[in-house]
């Protein structure tokens, strides 16, 4: 992990300009005043001029201001949030996900657990910064894409970027840069400029990245009206705090771009943060890759398929009914029984001139999905009560949940078992250390490569694996004949 390297592990990947590393943590400059991300092309600095700082945020709490040259704002999200299941880890995610501009500090500490004095100890004693400080700056990183991403009014940019005034944004841009927002749309390159009011923005992710079997995935478990999906690309609708959304990732040579239709500019931090968890973006891949590739019967699939992501979820209630509705049946037979739900239960929204359908309320599916879904009884009576419990506030799933808690909490209710349990652990959490023995997709990987496919013996051999088992199952996933029937869930 990169929060436990030493300060000459950090200075030596600064001195060789090392790309890996930028997102994992920046390195301030006493001398100049600024902090870089560990890639920047300028002179490297003497050791004792150098502080480094896990998060922005704490370096503009220590007065420092982003780099000019290399804008450390601009780098891929830190893969230590996912890799981390503790309560930094967890507010981390939480506040990327717009939870500090909802609901203030008392909502997210609540949602951890403590008060929101301790939640504030305990960020700044680890990370330099309060929530605050830690919101403020992931605002600065959303109104920076907008501003060089596209031509909406400086106005729109500070109430997108979720600043409570454009006076508020103004003073951070220009403390967070050291430049006017003016001044730094001026900066952006000619080929990011977008259409007049287009939301097209630049992903940043760490190369190498398996964007084909990632968009082949998707692909296959594509809900017709609701999602979109084909070779490079995936568009799908979606509830925000806001109101409905649309919004497509696309590949483009060797850079991601989204994007997006909303309801409110309000939702479109948390909308970026769905997207890259849902394409896994903040991945490290070279640590993944090496860590797989030091066992024989992974190296070559490794080799072949470099960045390999394991996919997110863009909303963790439905990623719940999905994962229960696919159990113990046919990746196409759930996507059948999920198209049908979407279509008789789903509210419409227009788009592109026409109509698209948004995944069913979980209040909608608890009151009517008996009506629509086919299969056992019990089957559908657990995916309805699950569905209920959601939409009463008496099952929280979040991205910010702790692993244990959620996987406690999924196994007390009626049909979900270990399997469904961690399938979505590994989804909503994007926890990268997630592996499925029973899973016959998995066990059929894993007969193909030569690792041991019974439940026992592949759970004991997988433990040298950790902490990348969820990466381990995606490369089964894809290492199972695709001539056997597949019965992983959507």
């Amino acid at each position: 992990m990169t929060l436990a390297m030493t300060f000459d592990e950090r200075y030596r990947a600064i001195h060789a300009r090392d790309a890996r590393f930028d997102g994992q943590f920046v390195t301030a400059v006493r001398s100049t005043g600024i902090y870089c991300r560990p890639s920047c092309p300028a002179r490297t600095p003497k050791e004792s001029n150098v502080t480094f700082y896990a998060t922005s945020a704490a370096a503009h709490e220590a007065g420092y201001r982003a780099c000019k040259r290399c804008l450390p704002e601009a780098a891929p999200g830190s893969p230590a949030w996912n890799l981390r299941g503790d309560t930094t880890a967890r507010a981390m995610r939480l506040i990327a996900d717009g939870v500090v501009e909802r609901e203030g500090v008392p909502g997210l500490a609540r949602r951890l657990g403590y008060s929101p004095r301790h939640l504030t100890r305990l960020l700044t004693a680890e990370l330099g910064a309060g929530p605050l400080a830690l919101s403020r700056a992931h605002r600065a990183h959303t109104a920076r894409m907008l501003l060089v991403g596209t031509d909406l009014p400086a106005s729109d940019v500070a109430f997108s970027a979720g600043f409570a005034s454009v006076r508020q944004f103004n003073d951070t841009v220009r403390e967070v840069f050291g430049l006017t927002p003016l001044e730094l749309r001026a900066r952006r390159r000619g080929g990011d400029v977008q259409a007049a009011g287009a939301i097209d923005l630049v992903l940043p992710h760490r190369a190498p990245f398996d964007a084909a079997g990632l968009f082949a995935w998707m692909d296959a478990r594509a809900v017709p009206g609701v999602e979109e999906s084909g070779p490079a690309s995936f568009s799908r609708t979606l509830r925000l705090p806001g109101g409905p959304a649309w919004f497509e990732v696309r590949a483009e040579s060797d850079r991601m771009r989204l994007r997006a239709h909303l309801t409110h500019l309000g939702d479109l931090a948390p909308l970026v943060t769905r997207a890259r968890r849902l394409f896994d973006l903040d991945a490290d891949p070279d640590a993944v890759d090496d860590a797989l590739a030091r066992h024989p019967e992974l190296a070559a699939r490794v080799a072949a398929l470099p960045g390999i992501r394991v996919p997110g979820a863009a909303d963790p209630h439905e990623m719940l009914i999905r994962a229960m509705v696919g159990q113990q049946i046919s990746v196409a037979a759930a996507r059948t029984a999920l198209t049908g739900l979407a279509d008789a239960l789903g509210e419409r929204m227009p788009h592109a001139g026409g109509e698209a359908v948004l995944f069913p309320t979980m209040a909608a599916i608890a009151e009517r999905g008996a009506e629509v879904l086919r299969g056992p009884a019990a089957r559908i009576r657990a995916i309805t009560g699950a569905a209920g419990a959601l939409a009463a506030g008496d099952l929280v799933l979040t991205p910010g949940d702790d692993g244990s808690d959620q996987r406690a909490a999924l196994l007390a209710m009626p049909g979900i078992g270990p399997w469904t349990a961690d399938y979505v652990r590994m989804r909503v959490l994007g926890d990268p250390d997630v592996t499925l023995p029973g899973d016959v997709a998995v066990r059929a990987g894993a007969a193909a490569l030569g690792i041991p496919s019974d439940p026992k013996g592949f759970a004991a051999w997988a433990e040298r694996l950790a902490p990348w088992r969820s990466y381990l199952t995606a490369h089964l996933w894809r290492a199972a004949p695709s001539t056997r029937p597949r019965k992983d869930p959507s």
